[in-house]
C-alpha cells in the first residue's frame, strides 16, 4: 500500500516538467494567489498560530505579513525573469582558445523540493515561508514536512496554500504536506525529492544532512542549524553610549522569549566599565515569557544549567523559581577562551553570556576559533576605525552577516540578504535561507551547444518569447 508520504512525493514528480516549464507571468501569479489567501485567512490563522506557539498576536501578524509579502517578492523576481540568469555566446571562429561553438546557458528548476518546516517561526519559516516561496519561485514543486510544535496550522496553511496554487493554473501535486519524523526521513530519501531545506537544531540537521548525503543519488541538503551570533563592544563605544547598548542587547536577547537563530548569545565587552551591571540591571526587569512548547522550554532549562556550571561562569542573573526568566551569565576572556567549545554553544532561549575582556586583540584571536555563526556584530565609534580593520576581517570570516551599532535579530526579507554562514551556522555557507537569492539553491544550470532554436528553452531563443533578461556575448 503507497503511504501519504509517497503519494505527495510522487504528485511533486508528475507535476515537476509542468511547473518548471510554466511561463514566469504563469508561476508568478500563482505565488501572489497563495499570498491573498493567505491574507484573506488572516482572522483565522493567527489566532490558531498563537494558540499553538504562544507568540502573541502583534508578533503572528507581523509575520504573517512578512510572509505574504516575501511570496510577493518572489513573484516578482519570477516575473522578471533573472533567476534564469540566461547567458549566450553565439558562434566565433577567432575566439583565443579555439572556434567557438553557439553556446546558450540557463538555470533551471532541480525538481521537487522537500522543506523541513521550523518551531521558532509558524509562518515565516514554516509552511508557507521562505523556503517554501523560493523553491516554488525557481519552479521547483515543494513538500513541506510539518513541524509538530504547530499541527493545526501547519494542515490549515497548507491546504489554504494548495487550494489558491491550484485555483491560480499552477499543476495538480506542485504543494503538498506530509507529518511525522518517519515520514520527513521517507521523503527525504524518495528518490523523486532532488533538493532539501532545513530549519532547526545542530542535532536534528546533521542526522538529516547525513541521510540526504548517503542516499544513492546524493542530493543538496540546505540545513540551518543554529548559531550563538557574538557581538562586541568596543572601550569607546561602551563610554559614549552604554545604556543605549544595554536596553538594545537586552532587547534582543529576550525578543521573542529568546527564541530566534539570530539571538546574540555572546555579548563581549571592556571591563570594569559599568556596562554589564547596567546589562544585569534591565535584564533582571523582563519576567519570563512563554515559549514554543514544553520540549524546547525543557532544552533550555537544561542547556542554561549546563552553561551555568561551566569552569568560570558566574551567574549574574537567574531566576530562583527554576522559570523560563531570562538568564545573564558572566565570564572573563581568558576562562572564555580556555573552554570556548563549551561556552560558545547555542541556548535557545533568553540567556546571554557577557565576557569581558581587557584587550581587543585578545578578542580577535578568540572569535577566530570560534565555529561559524550566521551573524557578527560591532558596536564602536566612528573615531575607533582605524584601529578595527583585523577585528572586523575576523568577523566577516566566521558569519554570513556583518552588523556596524545594530543588533541582529530581525532579518529583512531583500535582495542582499544574507542568511547563513560558515559550517556548522549553515551546511552550505555559499547560500542564503532569506532574501531572493534563496532561490538560486534549487536551480541548476544547463547548456546548449549548436541547438536548434525550436528546441532551445524559451529563455534561451533569440525571439526571446518570455522577454527575460539576456547576457550576449
Amino acid at each position: 500500500m503507497t503511504s501519504a508520504t509517497d503519494q505527495a512525493v510522487a504528485a511533486a514528480v508528475a507535476a515537476a516538467d509542468a511547473w518548471a516549464a510554466a511561463p514566469p507571468g504563469d508561476r508568478a501569479r500563482a505565488l501572489e494567489a497563495a499570498a491573498d489567501a493567505l491574507e484573506a485567512a488572516r482572522a483565522e490563522l493567527v489566532p490558531l498560530a498563537d494558540s499553538e506557539s504562544h507568540l502573541g498576536d502583534a508578533r503572528l501578524n507581523g509575520e504573517l505579513t512578512r510572509t505574504t509579502f516575501q511570496l510577493r517578492l518572489f513573484a516578482e523576481q519570477v516575473r522578471a525573469g533573472g533567476l534564469y540568469d540566461a547567458r549566450i555566446d553565439r558562434p566565433d571562429p577567432d575566439w583565443p582558445t579555439g572556434p567557438r561553438p553557439d553556446l546558450r546557458r540557463y538555470r533551471t528548476a532541480v525538481g521537487p523540493v522537500l522543506v523541513f518546516a521550523a518551531s521558532n517561526f509558524p509562518f515565516a519559516f514554516s509552511v508557507a515561508g521562505g523556503d517554501t516561496a523560493s523553491a516554488l519561485a525557481a519552479g521547483c514543486p515543494v513538500v513541506v514536512k510539518a513541524h509538530p510544535g504547530h499541527p493545526e496550522l501547519s494542515r490549515r496553511t497548507a491546504a489554504i496554500v494548495a487550494a489558491a496554487l491550484e485555483g491560480a493554473g499552477a499543476p495538480a501535486g506542485v504543494f503538498g504536506l506530509v507529518e511525522g519524523e518517519q515520514e520527513g526521513v521517507d521523503a527525504l530519501r524518495n528518490p523523486g525529492i532532488k533538493a532539501a531545506a532545513f530549519t532547526g537544531s545542530e542535532r536534528g540537521g546533521l542526522a538529516l544532512a547525513k541521510i540526504a548525503a548517503e542516499r544513492p543519488e546524493p542530493i543538496p541538503f540546505y540545513g540551518e542549524l543554529g548559531s550563538t551570533n557574538p557581538v562586541v563592544v568596543t572601550a569607546g563605544a561602551a563610554r559614549a553610549r552604554a545604556e543605549e547598548i544595554a536596553k538594545g542587547y537586552v532587547g534582543s536577547v529576550t525578543q521573542g522569549a529568546g527564541q530566534f537563530c539570530t539571538n546574540p548569545g555572546i555579548l563581549f565587552v571592556p571591563a570594569g566599565d559599568g556596562l554589564v551591571d547596567r546589562i544585569a540591571a534591565l535584564i533582571g526587569e523582563v519576567a519570563a515569557a512563554p515559549m514554543l512548547n514544553d520540549r524546547i522550554e525543557a532544552g533550555f532549562l537544561s542547556a542554561a544549567d549546563a552553561l551555568g556550571e561551566r569552569p568560570g561562569v558566574r551567574r549574574l542573573v537567574w531566576p530562583a523559581d527554576g522559570s523560563a526568566a531570562p538568564r545573564l551569565l558572566a565570564m572573563d576572556l581568558a576562562a572564555f577562551a580556555a573552554d570556548y567549545q563549551a561556552a560558545a554553544q547555542e541556548c535557545f532561549g533568553p540567556l546571554g553570556l557577557v565576557v569581558a575582556y581587557e584587550d581587543l586583540r585578545a578578542v580577535a584571536e578568540v572569535l577566530a576559533k570560534l565555529p561559524g555563526q550566521l551573524t557578527t556584530s560591532l558596536h564602536a565609534e566612528a573615531d575607533e576605525t582605524g584601529e578595527l580593520a583585523d577585528l572586523a576581517g575576523v568577523l566577516a570570516e566566521r558569519s554570513g552577516r556583518v552588523l556596524w551599532n545594530q543588533w541582529p535579530t530581525g532579518v529583512s526579507v531583500t535582495h542582499a540578504m544574507q542568511h547563513g554562514g560558515p559550517f556548522p551556522a549553515t551546511t552550505t555557507p555559499a547560500t542564503t535561507s532569506v532574501g531572493t537569492a534563496a532561490a538560486e539553491r534549487f536551480l541548476r544550470p544547463v547548456t546548449y551547444q549548436n541547438w536548434p532554436q525550436d528546441l532551445l528553452p524559451p529563455p534561451l531563443r533569440d525571439d526571446n518569447p518570455w522577454k527575460v533578461p539576456q547576457l550576449l556575448n
